[in-house]
């Protein structure tokens, strides 16, 4: 069966504007099934995810995007990840007594928000995303604008069943009939509401908003749940906690268990595994 979660690319011809669009669906409930999120907590979880998703069209090499927020509000923890391959996860911590209004501020608070991107080689890069706006895609669009110098316009939309989203970007070297033109289709984008993002396919979407401009669509791109734990990462993480720390564990609790926060799959290791990895030997 056909993924219903997709990406796709699209750009209007002879001009520096390109956009994407996003839609998900059993990715969303398969992320948002893995904790008890409130209505509220799921839905500014899927508006990062498909975040994450839009912001990946700029991956150009194998690697990771990723959307991290830490906030002072009832929503501590807020985290997506997107690959180069459109494997996406992400997780939200969260104060259950404190949840109460649905805002973006109201949820997250003050705190810091970053985008990290993770080459499969090469160094990490990350950059702090303004928290000035009063929704996420504002944020964003401020963080492009002022770190990229790209001109972005988002529209971030879910419920508790789907997400979705559309992306609209005016790249350097834009001449003035760009910019007439990147006028014109913001003005045709506001106009989207979100039950027709979140409804829509690609190619009725688009044709509803730009149906007088000339747009190249892509193919589409699969988007699916996948979390990247596995039990030589975890080792690493349990290097990096230290051999002392790890033996204590050992002789307090016999072996170590460890859930990955992502997908809850357990990792357990006995003193054998914590002898390879400090030693490289094991005992018999």
């Amino acid at each position: 069966m056909a993924s219903r979660d997709q990406f796709q690319r699209f750009l209007f011809e002879h001009s520096q504007v390109r956009g994407a669009w996003v839609q998900l669906s059993d990715s969303y409930r398969q992320i948002g099934d893995q904790a008890p999120y409130p209505d509220s907590v799921r839905q500014l979880l899927g508006q990062a995810l498909v975040a994450s998703v839009l912001m990946s069209a700029s991956l150009k090499f194998e690697g990771t995007l990723s959307l991290q927020a830490q906030g002072e509000g009832p929503v501590r923890t807020l985290m997506a990840e997107c690959s180069h391959d459109r494997h996406i996860r992400g997780l939200a911590r969260f104060d259950e007594q404190s949840i109460g209004e649905d805002g973006f501020r109201a949820l997250l608070g003050e705190g810091r928000m970053a985008i990290t991107i993770t080459p499969a080689t090469g160094k990490r890069y990350q950059g702090v995303v303004p928290r000035e706006r009063d929704d996420l895609a504002g944020c964003l669009e401020d963080y492009f604008e002022r770190s990229e110098q790209i001109a972005t316009r988002l529209f971030l939309f879910a419920d508790e069943q789907r997400a979705a989203g559309l992306m609209l970007q005016r790249l350097p070297g834009h001449t003035a009939e760009d910019d007439e033109l990147w006028e014109r289709v913001n003005h045709l984008a506001r106009t989207v509401e979100p039950e027709e993002l979140l409804t829509l396919d690609s190619e009725t979407l688009l044709f509803r908003l730009f149906h007088e401009e000339t747009v190249r669509v892509f193919d589409p791109e699969p988007v699916a749940f996948r979390c990247s734990c596995s039990r030589e990462r975890t080792l690493g993480a349990l290097e990096a906690i230290g051999k002392d720390e790890c033996y204590q564990l050992l002789d307090e609790r016999g072996a170590i268990e460890m859930d990955c926060q992502f997908c809850h799959t357990s990792y357990r290791f006995n003193r054998n595994d914590i002898d390879h990895l400090f030693t490289g030997h094991t005992l018999h």
